[in-house]
Order: structure tokens, then C-alpha cells, then sequence
């Protein structure tokens, strides 16, 4: 995860325990150790911000903290840098556990710990999800771990398994911990709290403190610190701000397309990685842009030279990590692209803060998976703009805009009158001696002038990004049948048992079983966080939801994207395998309800099973 620190413009507040000093302290006056700091100066980081000045020196105390904090305000770094700085390397089952809402985040902490760790030898960090093979995470377990970071679903499977052993956990820190319970992982985050050590150090960091969130911290953490920052995070007016809903595989060809239909001048490329930046300004140089990569493996004097031909107009695209741009006002920047979405909105607005400078107007898109859909709430909510998402370019907008290029071109070589008359000797030469047209001879030379590469595109099969169900259903967002009502997310059919009547589903939809109902305590909400959270659904992917006794009925696209069931197979909501599959509207087996032990799986401590 990169972590960025608080811009000027913020204002940060810190309440409770948060200390109160007349000059910012630096990261050595918080007793961080030296391998740490020199980490830290690596990655270009001089001060702390508000939450990990407030964090950091109890958590390195040893005392149980709370902290709430918006996303972006660096909390990743106030809970990472302590668990580092006090990891006992002799020692090879897990000392630290992380648990966070997605793999994505769980993939982000990771890199974060490995980053914060460059200078110290042999910290293992591993990354548990689900969707993942077991055999990857199996061998990493077995050769020692010292941190382990995942979501809570794979680490009960572990637990269950007997493959995790949290027998000598030191510190377990629960990561967007409104976000895990919002996705109904609460059951699965009160197991694993208490089923690892009285001992442990735990911080939970949240946006919010709603009941469930107090509760917890009072059941399972001793005199925690509470710390509370407050920040004021704001964008800028001429900034237009899209979004853009694409799975991973799409992402390059959204890309090119908005390459081609955009009117930029300069553009800056947002890559979560070195590799990635590094990547993508190979593919574009392929397609013909004038694109370069600038990160952290690049040299200063080569990254100047980079920056100096964007603003002389020698280069068009510059692909960038968050810290290769910190500090570039280029004036000729018109697009920012985030390729990959910063999961915190300091680092949101700092990219975007490229662009529109000094009153310009800008524009920035961003790239969203369909498990990343939060974060664009959480960013309007911070910066308190609207981000509005847009459609993938279509291929009849991209010829459009390449015949206007085309026209062009042709318009300015008509211009150049002596070399326009020379050449129509030419062409009236060959006319005469082969008898063809001339607009025959002119579609020729058109064919010469392309090259290798098709002046149009061909029409896709079909769509590349699917739109909303609203705009394919032909409604207009917000109608009830776009969000479904209550009696449709499981209200009062929830109620009717199995043999209540079935609904059946609308055209392009299919309806599907889970083998988790109403005595399970499961709410619509906890499906829809599952299924879009492992099976990478969107939510307006979701049609009714009809919640009964013993199993629930949910409408999903017909068919279901590839690998959707497979990346499902192991996913549980309340700790139970939802065993996803087809409903065919007949009665239902007797032992369709059966006990995980049936399947020789161990039964979970204080699960909800009968």
C-alpha cells in the first residue's frame, strides 16, 4: 500500500490521548528504531501525520488503541511501523496478524509491511485471501512467517484447518473494521479475537464508532487509547472527477480508448507499483504514444530528463508511482489517470491535484474493479465531491474521433499547395497509364499511409464493460427496480419458509441458492458483501433477494461471469460455506442443510450452527 502523507492544506484535530506538541515531531522523536527510519527516509517520508503521531508511541508501549480516522489520513503506517520495529526475527510461527475487508487492502498492507521492512533481513510477510490457492499460502506457513495479513474468511478456514497457528500472536490489528462488519464478518472477527491470546496487543482503526464497533472494542480490548482525527480533505473546483467501472483485464484497453477520444494535452498515468508503471508505459509505446515511467528504480538525472520532456511537449504520457511524482507541477498536464485507485484519499487527492493547477481546468479518471466500488464513496465522502462514472469509450466514438484525426491531416497537407501540386502529377500519371479512378487511387494511399494498424476499429462482439443494470434494463438509475425494495432484499418474503412462492427472475438474470436463511441471522446485506466481495460482482449485479428458514434465493447475472462459482467455492457468510449453485425451483434435500462435520470439517468455536 503507498502511503502518503497528509498534504498542507489539511487540518488535522487529534482528540482523546492524540498528543498535543508546538512543533511537528519527527518519526525518530517517536522512538521508532534506526532500521525503520532509514526505511522511511527511503520512500521519502519526514514527518508524521496526525493519527500516526497519536499511535505510534502507545502502540510501541505496549497499550491497546482505538483509532478513528477517515481513510487516507496514514493509518496503515501507524499500526505498520510499530509491529515491525518490536518483531522478534528468532521467532517463526506468526507474531502479527492483520485482518482487513478485501484482498485488495490485504494485498496493499502487505506491501506496505515489506516496504517499512526493506532494512531489516528476513521479515516474512504473507498475504491470505480468498480466491487464492491454498498450496501458495500452505508452503509460506510451513517455511515461517512473521506477519500475516488477510481477510477474515480464509483466516477461519485456516484456523479450521489447522494450518494457522496464532498460538503465540503478539499483536492482531483489525483494519477498516466498520467496512468488515458492514460485509458481514462480524461473527468471523469476534472468533478469531477470541480464539487468539488474552495477551495480544490489538488496535482497531475505523472510519466511524457505531455500536457494534464500541461493543467490540469494549468486550475484546483492555484500556485501549482512543485517538480520533479529523481532517478537512478538499479537491479542487476545476478538477472534473470520473470514474470508470472495469475489471483488471480491461484496464489497458480503457486506457487506449480514453487515449483516443480524450482531448488532453499532457497526461500522467497513476500506477499502484514500479512493475506496473513500467508495464503499461511498455504498451503504450507499443500502441504508438510517446510514454515513459518514472518510480522509484528510476535515477534522478533520468527522471529530470523524463520530466523535461513533458513540458517541452516531447512526451505525452507519464506513467507514475505516487512517490516518483511527489511535487511535479507540470503545467501542460490536462488528465490524470489512475490506473490503479488509491485506497486513501490523501494520496486520491494528491494525484489528482496534478492537474488543474493555478486555476486550469483538469480532469481525472479513475480505474474501479468491482470490489474497489467503496472507495468512491469514500472519496466523495472526504473530499465532499461528486465522482460521476462514465461509460467505456464505444468503438463507434473511438472512429469517430480517429476520421476527425484523419480529416485533419488531410486538411493541413492540403494546405501545403506546392507539394499538394507535384504530387497531383503524380497521381494523374498513374491514373493514365493504369486506368483507375481517382478516388480508388486516393483509398489506396490512405491504405499506404496506415500501415499496420487499422485506421477503424471493428465493432465489438460485444460490450467490454458491462453498463449498469439500469441503463441496460433501460430505466434511469434510482428507480426502485435499480435498487430493489425491501420486500425485494428479503423482507417479507423472507418470511414465508421454504415452501413460500418463488419469484421469478427478470430477463438476464438467473436465480441462485445459498445454503444460509433467517436462522443463520443472515441479512441481505451480508450476501451482497460475500458474493461482491469474493466472486468480484458488482452490486448492481444483484436482483431480489429472498432470505428463507434454512437457504436464501439471489438473483445473479445469467450467466455468471467466468470463474465466478470457482472463486465462491470456499466463501462463508455467519462461517458457514454458502455452496452457491443453481436454484431449480424443486423441493429441497433433506441434508442440503447439512453440518460443516459432515463434510469432516471441524465446527467453529461460537458459531451460530445448530
Amino acid at each position: 500500500m503507498t502511503e502518503t502523507q497528509p498534504s498542507p492544506d489539511s487540518d488535522p484535530q487529534i482528540e482523546a490521548e492524540a498528543p498535543q506538541e508546538p512543533a511537528s515531531p519527527t518519526f525518530a522523536d517517536l522512538g521508532l528504531g534506526d532500521a525503520v527510519l532509514e526505511a522511511l527516509r527511503g520512500v521519502g517520508y519526514e514527518t508524521p501525520s496526525a493519527i500516526q503521531a497519536a499511535t505510534i508511541p502507545p502502540l510501541l508501549a505496549g497499550r491497546d488503541v482505538v483509532g478513528l480516522a477517515q481513510t487516507g489520513t496514514g493509518k496503515t503506517a501507524a499500526f505498520a511501523l510499530p509491529v515491525i520495529d518490536r518483531l522478534d526475527l528468532t521467532q517463526k510461527t506468526p507474531q502479527a496478524l492483520v485482518l482487513a475487508p478485501t484482498r485488495e487492502l490485504a494485498l496493499q498492507v502487505c506491501e506496505a509491511f515489506e516496504k517499512y521492512a526493506s532494512h531489516l533481513d528476513g521479515v516474512h510477510v504473507l498475504p491470505v485471501y480468498g480466491g487464492q490457492g491454498y498450496g501458495v499460502q500452505l508452503s509460506a506457513l510451513r517455511r515461517g512467517v512473521h506477519i500475516v495479513v488477510g481477510t477474515p474468511g480464509r483466516i477461519i478456514d485456516h484456523l479450521e484447518k489447522g494450518t494457522l497457528d496464532l498460538s503465540e500472536l503478539r499483536y492482531l490489528v483489525l483494519d477498516e473494521a466498520d467496512e468488515m462488519l458492514k460485509m458481514g464478518f462480524a461473527e468471523d472477527v469476534e472468533t478469531i479475537l477470541a480464539d487468539t491470546p488474552k495477551t495480544k496487543q490489538v488496535a482497531l482503526f475505523s472510519a466511524t464508532m457505531p455500536a457494534s464497533i464500541r461493543r467490540m472494542s469494549q468486550q475484546y480490548l483492555n484500556d485501549p487509547a482512543e485517538i480520533t482525527v479529523k481532517t478537512k480533505t478538499t479537491t479542487s473546483a476545476t478538477i472534473s472527477q470520473r470514474y470508470l467501472m472495469v475489471s483488471w483485464q480491461q484496464k489497458m484497453d480503457a486506457l487506449t480508448r480514453i487515449l483516443e477520444v480524450e482531448n488532453f494535452d499532457g497526461m500522467i498515468v497513476f500506477g499502484r507499483t514500479r512493475s506496473v508503471t513500467e508495464e503499461i508505459a511498455e504498451k503504450l509505446r507499443a500502441r504508438g504514444y510517446s510514454a515513459a515511467a518514472i518510480n522509484g528504480d528510476v535515477a534522478q538525472p533520468m527522471r529530470e530528463k523524463t520530466v523535461n520532456q513533458l513540458k517541452s511537449g516531447a512526451l505525452d504520457v507519464l506513467v507514475a508511482t505516487d512517490v516518483a511524482a511527489r511535487g511535479l507541477d507540470v503545467e501542460r498536464i490536462s488528465h490524470v489517470v489512475n490506473f490503479d485507485i488509491p485506497t486513501d484519499t490523501e494520496s486520491y487527492v494528491h494525484r489528482i491535484g496534478r492537474t488543474g493547477r493555478a486555476g486550469r481546468t483538469g480532469d481525472a479518471i479513475s480505474f474501479v474493479t468491482p470490489r474497489e466500488r467503496w472507495l468512491v464513496k469514500a472519496i466523495e465522502k472526504a473530499t465532499r465531491q461528486e465522482v460521476t462514472e462514465m461509460s467505456l469509450p464505444s468503438v463507434d466514438e473511438v472512429n469517430e474521433t480517429r476520421l476527425t484525426r484523419f480529416d485533419d491531416r488531410i486538411t493541413a497537407a492540403l494546405a501545403e499547395t506546392e507539394r499538394v501540386d507535384r504530387f497531383r502529377d503524380i497521381i494523374a500519371h498513374y491514373v493514365r497509364n493504369h486506368d483507375v479512378p481517382e478516388v480508388d487511387v486516393a483509398a489506396a494511399l490512405a491504405i499506404v499511409a496506415q500501415g499496420e494498424t487499422p485506421l477503424l476499429l471493428e465493432p465489438d462482439p460485444e460490450p467490454s464493460v458491462r453498463p449498469a443494470r439500469a441503463a441496460r434494463d433501460g430505466e434511469r438509475p434510482g428507480t426502485a427496480r435499480d435498487r430493489g425494495t425491501d420486500r425485494d432484499r428479503g423482507g417479507e418474503r423472507g418470511d414465508r419458509g421454504d415452501r413460500g412462492p418463488r419469484k421469478a427472475p427478470r430477463g438476464g438474470f438467473a436465480m441462485y441458492r445459498i445454503a444460509v436463511g433467517k436462522r443463520h441471522r443472515v441479512e441481505p446485506r451480508q450476501i451482497v458483501g460475500a458474493l461482491a466481495n469474493e466472486g468480484g460482482l458488482r452490486r448492481d449485479d444483484f436482483g431480489a433477494i429472498q432470505i428463507r428458514p434454512d437457504f436464501s434465493l439471489v438473483e445473479l447475472p445469467s450467466p455468471l461471469p467466468a470463474g465466478t462459482l470457482e472463486r465462491l467455492s470456499d466463501t462463508r457468510i455467519s462461517g458457514r460455506l454458502i455452496e452457491l449453485r443453481p436454484d431449480t425451483g424443486g423441493p429441497r434435500r433433506r441434508d442440503g442443510d447439512r453440518d460443516d462435520d459432515a463434510r469432516g470439517r471441524k465446527p467453529r468455536h461460537g458459531s451460530s450452527r445448530d
